[in-house]
């Protein structure tokens, strides 16, 4: 599964749509991105995301904090950027440090600014199939789904990882439309014996290689939501593609598609704040 080609037609579309809002409202979409300390894979994500914002035609304002930063402090910094008027969403980039508390950080996240998809608002939403802001990387996975015609109607599907702001919105995105899904995570009892039964496998568990082919259901779709030292998701990808009748590669697999989605979100954002129905500008 292709995720790099379709993300690229989705910011291109984006892009298109941002330059007409523009024309219309006289003001670029603008994503804020707050990033705590200097983690360098966390300052790398923030680089790429700003590049990818040029592209689409969409401005962005950083704020780098210090690693010090209290949580009352971030909060802060984020209550202003939620007041902004110049502000069309806000990206806090995680995991933030461990003295910070994150959920606070990201509730302070105005829900029409939450591109990213974090807070409880927008969880909310997806958990109940109401208009919202989906989380960027099950919300990538799932235009990947539509894009190859996967029929997810009564299909097993199992997300293995269960964290907030991926595993439980793709298991909510997935039950949205129609599938049976089963969580599994770290005290899974018998973990390799429910993977061999899913038809749609959505890997989100945050260790290199950990699934193997040998455990993949023959002509399964998996999804590897996973990104790991040496440039491997969590899926044994040969072995797995041996047995998968579709699968996504790392990198160029669900990776773009995050990047895609939080674009095409924010873009979403800065039209309803003006007052613009995107339908409208073609």
């Amino acid at each position: 599964m292709d995720g790099t080609a379709l993300a690229r037609r989705i910011s291109e579309r984006t892009a298109d749509l941002a330059a007409a809002l523009t024309a219309r409202t006289g003001k670029a979409p603008c994503l804020a991105t707050v990033l705590v300390g200097e983690d360098p894979a966390s300052v790398t994500y923030v680089r790429m995301k700003q590049n990818r914002c040029a592209k689409a035609g969409i401005t962005s304002r950083h704020v780098a904090l210090p690693a010090q930063t209290t949580t009352e402090e971030l909060v802060a910094t984020i209550t202003a950027l939620s007041e902004d008027p110049e502000i069309s969403g806000i990206l806090l980039q995680h995991p933030v440090p461990h003295h910070i508390d994150e959920r606070a950080a990201f509730e302070a996240i105005a829900p029409g600014k939450d591109v990213d998809g974090v807070t409880m608002h927008s969880f909310a939403a997806m958990g109940f199939g109401l208009p919202g802001f989906v989380s960027c990387t099950p919300g990538g996975i799932m235009r990947l789904l539509e894009e190859y015609e996967v029929d997810l109607t009564g299909k097993h599907a199992v997300v293995v990882g269960r964290s907030a702001i991926l595993g439980k919105p793709a298991g909510m995105l997935l039950l949205e439309r129609n599938a049976t899904v089963t969580y599994c995570h770290s005290r899974t009892e018998d973990l390799s014996s429910i993977v061999r039964q899913a038809d749609v496998l959505v890997a989100a568990v945050g260790k290199a290689e950990f699934i193997r082919g040998e455990d993949i259901k023959p002509g399964a779709v998996v999804l590897d939501a996973g990104y790991n030292e040496g440039n491997v998701g969590d899926v044994h990808f040969e072995s797995a593609a041996a047995r998968a009748s579709l699968i996504t590669p790392v990198p160029g697999g669900v990776g773009p598609m995050t990047i895609a989605v939080l674009l095409e979100q924010t873009v979403r954002a800065a039209a309803a704040q003006a007052g613009v129905d995107l339908a409208d500008l073609g």
